[in-house]
């Protein structure tokens, strides 16, 4: 596996080159302390995978992405202390989102990843696509106290905004998320995910009972006990979808 290491900080990229270099299937054919750097060295020398910094000076990692384009472009780990990228990443196609500090552990888990990916192309996660149209989100990148995890969505019961933030509600757990509601909504399958409401998407099978309310509204009641309203506006909204008929 050919891997490009790209970050601004030295001693960021001698620790990432020590364990890629414990690696013995892994060959470590370039470094780059900018994003321009990161654009010629991915030209230069065509690896497999690049573990990039998303803060960089001139370039961040997502510019990077742009200006290299979709063809051929290697696998993407990004490596960074920002937690707040994980959907933008995600939405690009990134094999994993390695947050700084991370355990060697951690790492080994992450190079496994883009091994595997390697060997057996995950075609709902292809190879980072900037410019691409979203598709249809299958998974959601998840971070919690430095710990991320690929979300299956058939796991998501609801979705909630708050302020900036949105939480993820999955069985008894509960993500947040520094996005829109609506940058997931619009990549949520709408055979399986409805907006009820400004703040809330919820999953149709995760729906128990549905009662008529006031004023045209709905109280809906989550198989998790949580009870909503789906307001008449966005009720009328998604009748076609629900409706049989001339």
């Amino acid at each position: 596996m050919r891997a490009l290491i790209v970050d601004d900080e030295a001693p960021a990229r001698a620790k990432l080159r020590l364990l890629l270099g414990a690696e013995g299937d892994v060959d470590v054919v370039g470094e780059a302390s900018t994003g321009r750097e990161a654009v010629a060295a991915i030209k230069r020398s065509r690896p497999d995978v690049v573990f990039l910094d998303i803060q960089m000076p001139g370039l961040d990692g997502f510019a990077v992405l742009e200006t290299i384009g979709a063809t051929d472009a290697p696998y993407i780990v990004f490596v960074t202390a920002d937690d707040t990228q994980a959907i933008k990443a995600f939405e690009v196609g990134a094999v994993d989102y390695l947050l700084k500090p991370f355990t060697p552990t951690r790492f080994q888990q992450v190079v496994d990843r883009a091994r595997n990916r390697l060997v057996a192309p995950d075609v709902d996660v292809p190879r980072a696509a900037a410019g691409a149209a979203p598709s249809v989100l299958r998974r959601l990148l998840v971070v919690d106290n430095g710990r991320a995890v690929f979300l299956a969505v058939e796991r998501i019961d609801r979705v909630d905004a708050e302020r900036n933030y949105v939480y993820v509600q999955s069985g008894g757990e509960r993500h947040r998320l520094r996005a829109t509601l609506a940058s997931i909504a619009d990549r949520l399958d709408p055979a399986q995910f409805l907006r009820v409401n400004r703040a809330t998407v919820v999953r149709l099978d995760a729906v128990q009972s549905m009662t008529e309310w006031t004023h045209g509204d709905f109280k809906i009641v989550m198989k998790d006990g949580a009870e909503l309203i789906w307001s008449r506006r966005y009720r009328a909204a998604a009748e076609r979808l629900f409706s049989v008929g001339g």
